[in-house]
């Protein structure tokens, strides 16, 4: 049988600062912009969660959607949404919340979770015009 890779998209909305505390407030002034801004920022972003494997003879499918959704809500949504990643998010703590650490950190709360199928996919818009896709590699 075939690899099918199903996606599941959800939205959340959360804050943060891109902040470095090994370097001086200059340096990441310079480096990070407004979005150093020590108000914090937010955006409102949109996950996608892709999971590869063979449909169950069964049902015909590679996860169940629901299933998904739920994990995805207990393990990420539910943490970060209405958060500040730098402040709220366990997962988060120590990690500069760029989007594409964010991604990884995302990836990392999944990967071991799924009760069929293999997460293949982390893609998260930061806005309409960017974002990130992260595969475990």
């Amino acid at each position: 049988m075939p690899n099918v890779n199903v996606i599941r998209r959800m939205q959340f909305n959360s804050a943060h600062r891109l902040h470095n505390p090994e370097k001086s407030d200059e340096w990441n002034a310079a480096t990070f912009g407004k979005c150093n801004s020590p108000n914090w920022h937010g955006h409102n972003y949109v996950l996608e969660i892709g999971v590869v494997g063979e449909p169950s003879a069964e049902t015909g499918y590679v996860i169940d959607l629901g299933e998904l959704k739920k994990i995805a809500n207990d393990r990420v949504i539910d943490k970060c949404d209405h958060k500040n990643l730098n402040l709220e998010v366990d997962f988060m703590r120590g990690v500069i919340p760029s989007t594409e650490n964010f991604a990884i950190a995302i990836w990392n709360e999944l990967a071991d979770a799924l009760p069929s199928g293999t997460l293949s996919l982390i893609r998260l818009y930061e806005t309409e015009n960017n974002w990130v896709e992260y595969r475990g590699e």
